[in-house]
């Protein structure tokens, strides 16, 4: 294999800038090679952390699990930005499983939409003074299962039924 090499503590708001630019571009393999750059030097980078779990969660419909971006979420001090991004993941991921049109796709997204939202909310709760960014979120994902009917909850089986009575 290769040896890495490192960059320096220096070049670092610039790297993260290139990040930014890799991502406008699609680019989100290289945003994220470079965001890893920045935490071989700055493990505990948390614009580093924020921008590797957003370029992950913009290669959920190339074949990446939602958990590439979810293993992260425990390294972001900010409890406001934990929940958020939870909630920012569990919405990308819906977005990608609508996408990808399996079989069960519309039930899925409808889990992981109500999922985001619960994420928003506990978000709301939390924000910071003039940060309406979770209401903003919550406020789409409702829009996505007001506009799409076949996006909903999957029918509950008569056997289950059967089991609750």
């Amino acid at each position: 294999m290769f040896d890495l090499k490192p960059i320096s503590p220096e070049s670092i708001p610039e790297a993260l800038a290139k990040v930014e630019l890799y991502r406008l571009l699609n680019e989100s393999w290289l945003a994220e090679s470079i965001c890893l750059d920045v935490l071989r030097v700055e493990p505990q980078n948390q614009k580093a952390l924020v921008s590797l779990l957003l370029t992950r969660t913009d290669q959920f419909g190339q074949g990446l699990p939602s958990n590439a971006a979810r293993e992260i979420l425990g390294q972001l001090r900010d409890p406001y930005e934990r929940v958020y991004y939870a909630g920012l993941i569990s919405e990308r991921d819906a977005t990608a499983t609508l996408r990808r049109g399996s079989p069960f796709a519309s039930f899925d997204a409808y889990d992981l939409l109500r999922e985001a939202m619960q994420s928003y909310e506990a978000a709301e709760s939390i924000r910071p003074a003039g940060n309406d960014d979770a209401i903003l979120r919550w406020n789409t994902c409702a829009r996505m299962l007001m506009r799409d009917p076949s996006i909903r909850p999957r029918p509950v089986e008569e056997s289950e039924v059967l089991l609750d009575d």
